[in-house]
């Protein structure tokens, strides 16, 4: 009779101790989670959930890419490019999933992407990713285009970093490094591949703006997902007011007939920009969004402390290079500058394949807010658990024990994929 071996320990409830080890084959629903979580049993389940609970343009928002979608799909199919080879008869009973980022210790090789408007798909969304990153001991990155001020955000995580959008202008880049500092943030992210809006031809068809427009479209959308309607939307309105873009450019609330957004000219954001920050931000600097290693060259020389080799979650250029196939080159280029990942993350395997090809950490964005949707934070804490839980046991069907073990070695290149 084959062994049917241990009953899964939720990895929330029990976060960091041996008993959690996977030493059987079979796997129970704990019934410990609240129901609606109960079923979910990776990130990718998190979607479906998510769809049925917000209206149809707040889904396309969060779940679309741009035009054909090609970088989209690319960013999750490059993972099958690679298979991975582990090894046998390795004791990994002492095996942590714990590493260093910037010098600083996190329990996890990954945290939570930045996504813009994250509180208008789940009720304060940005407080919730924050305080649920930093319960779990790993780094969240507060989005520019947030509907909550920075303050607040740092204030519920201390682990929350902030990212920027910042036009090709002096002043406002001081001032906004400024804020940033005095908000008490100590790893500032710019975002660098969005000089333009990209062509989102989801949003269109789904009747997103931002500002949202009032509509009789938007409030039959809005009728049909009552549990968003009444515990996001009107909770929102009744305990804290109309919803405001807080953070960069043109401050307006969230729906509105008439106000506009206006962040200035992207456009003209250049290098001598990257240098300004340099002087003038006495923290961490990263650079978001990074493809080429010639770029990364340039970072490095400019005094930038870490690059995140990203498409965007492929909602910019649509047919960019996936990050996982730039990693490499940028990784090579990157002496001794930190380089993180994101885009396309949604397994354990995902994760460790994205570590062997060069990356130090990696971030997930769209699943982590799904979860914030459907389960505030009780989903959130889910979300990391599930994915803490298979780089953990990841590891030890790979035979390691520690992530720097995670070397290019232990993959082959899948020719036939």
């Amino acid at each position: 009779m084959p062994d049917t071996g241990e009953r899964a320990v939720n990895p929330v409830s029990a976060p960091d101790t041996p008993a959690r080890r996977h030493t059987g084959i079979g796997r129970e629903v704990d019934t410990s989670l609240p129901r609606r979580l109960r079923m979910i049993l990776a990130l990718d389940d998190f979607e479906e959930r998510a769809r049925r609970y917000l209206p149809r343009p707040m889904y396309g928002y969060v779940s679309g890419g741009t035009e054909t979608n090609a970088s989209l799909r690319a960013n999750r199919a490059v993972f099958d490019d690679f298979a991975l080879v582990p090894r046998v008869l390795v004791d990994v009973s002492a095996r942590s999933t714990k590493t260093t980022l910037f010098g600083r210790a996190y329990d996890a090789p990954f945290g939570i992407a930045p996504m813009g408007g994250s509180s208008m798909a789940a009720y304060q969304g940005d407080i919730v990713l924050a305080r649920s990153a930093a319960a779990a001991n790993v780094p969240m990155i507060m989005s520019g285009a947030s509907l909550t001020r920075l303050e607040d955000v740092r204030a519920a995580g201390r682990t929350a970093w902030f990212q920027a959008y910042l036009p090709g202008e002096d002043e406002a880049i001081k001032t906004m490094v400024d804020r940033v500092a005095r908000g008490g943030f100590d790893t500032l992210v710019l975002t660098v591949d969005v000089p333009v809006g990209a062509n989102r031809e989801n949003n269109v068809r789904n009747r997103f703006t931002r500002p949202l427009r009032p509509t009789l479209r938007l409030a039959f959308e809005s009728a049909i997902r009552p549990r968003w309607m009444f515990g996001m939307f009107l909770r929102t309105l009744l305990l804290h007011g109309m919803p405001h873009f807080e953070n960069t450019g043109t401050r307006a609330p969230l729906i509105t007939r008439t106000a506009e957004r206006y962040s200035g000219p992207r456009d003209k954001l250049s290098w001598p920009h990257v240098e300004l920050m340099r002087r003038i931000w006495k923290g961490r600097l990263v650079l978001k969004g990074v493809l080429d290693p010639q770029d990364a060259r340039i970072a490095r020389e400019s005094g930038v402390d870490g690059v995140i080799v990203s498409n965007h979650g492929g909602r910019q250029l649509d047919g960019a290079l996936a990050p996982l196939r730039a990693l490499p080159a940028v990784a090579a280029e990157a002496r001794g500058m930190t380089v993180m990942m994101d885009s396309g993350i949604r397994r354990g395997t995902d994760v460790l394949k994205a570590l062997a090809l060069g990356a130090q950490f990696v971030f997930v964005g769209r699943p982590f807010l799904y979860a914030a949707a459907i389960a505030g934070d009780a989903g959130v804490r889910h979300a990391i658990g599930l994915l803490r839980e298979e780089v953990d046991r990841d590891m030890a069907l790979l035979g390691i024990t520690e992530l720097p073990q995670m070397t290019r070695e232990r993959l082959r290149e899948n020719y036939g994929s």
